[in-house]
């Protein structure tokens, strides 16, 4: 991953540490006993690790995936007029753990699995 990329990918996991992202840790020294990779929920007082053997790697939702209902209340919350308009927006989509960067199609984060984020 270049720098660019680590750059990217951690402004978009601070943008979505209030809700609770979960991220594949990936790094030789970083697997449980099954030597399988962990996947950990990051939220406010996580330790970020500052590792150059570790990438962090988020799961997020495609874009595509969004339910009707969630298309309705994108909408409704889109008609709100506020001067913070655009960061409302990003809000809500970083709460529902949407790809709004494409990180998805540029490897750097995980397709959810649907059902992951259920509340």
């Amino acid at each position: 991953m270049t720098q660019e990329e680590k750059q990217l990918v951690i402004k978009d996991l601070s943008a979505r540490l209030p809700y609770g992202v979960m991220v594949l840790v990936k790094g030789e020294k970083y697997f449980n006993e099954t030597n399988e990779p962990y996947i950990v929920t990051l939220s406010f007082g996580t330790y970020l690790f500052d590792d150059e053997d570790i990438t962090l790697v988020p799961y997020l939702r495609p874009m595509s995936s969004m339910t009707m209902e969630e298309q309705r209340e994108y909408i409704s919350v889109g008609r709100i007029m506020s001067p913070d308009m655009p960061s409302v927006l990003a809000d809500w989509l970083n709460a529902h753990h949407f790809d709004y960067r494409g990180l998805i199609e540029k490897g750097l984060a995980i397709e959810a699995p649907e059902g992951m984020y259920k509340k």
